[in-house]
């Protein structure tokens, strides 16, 4: 597995990187995030809606478990926070959106990472500072092997 690994300094850092997230998308791409209350989870899924063109708001749907947004690409954001275990999860029929012509995001993929899809980019967000953030994306998969160059190569750019 191939790694990326970057440090925000400030939520916007953060929104702009998921800015060039999303705007190197495709569709049935999966993000599977973790991290603790309050990392950015949904801060990073606010930038990757906007790089995909999305203009609506995007709010955490820990109480609806998913939400889906239009633009370039359906968003699908989902939330496994409130689900207890892995039946909940495997109940909620989530295949239409893993392998479906959209991005779907899930904030605690951890939860149930044992029925999530194999291939899919891995999204670890960790408490650096009050502030600071470290953002690490792992690849599972080819298509998110190549989706790290890519990001990469906008970063060094200064997407």
């Amino acid at each position: 597995m191939e790694s990326l690994i970057i440090n925000l300094a400030k939520p916007a850092d953060t929104r702009k990187f998921g800015r060039c997230i999303g705007r190197v998308l495709a569709p049935g791409d999966v993000l599977l995030m973790s991290g603790p209350l309050g990392a950015g989870k949904t801060t990073l899924t606010q930038g990757i809606a906007k790089g995909l063109g999305i203009k609506s708001s995007v709010m955490s749907p820990t109480f609806v478990l998913m939400r889906e947004l239009q633009g370039r690409l359906n968003l699908y954001h989902l939330d496994l926070y409130r689900l207890d275990n892995l039946s909940e999860v495997a109940d909620l029929g989530l295949d239409d959106y893993f392998y479906g012509d959209g991005v779907t995001i899930v904030e605690w993929a951890d939860r149930a990472a044992d029925i999530l899809p194999p291939d899919h980019l891995r999204v670890e967000i960790e408490y650096v500072n009050d502030n600071t953030r470290t953002v690490r994306l792992t690849a599972c998969g080819e298509r998110y092997q190549v989706l790290l160059t890519e990001l990469e190569a906008l970063r060094k750019g200064d997407g």
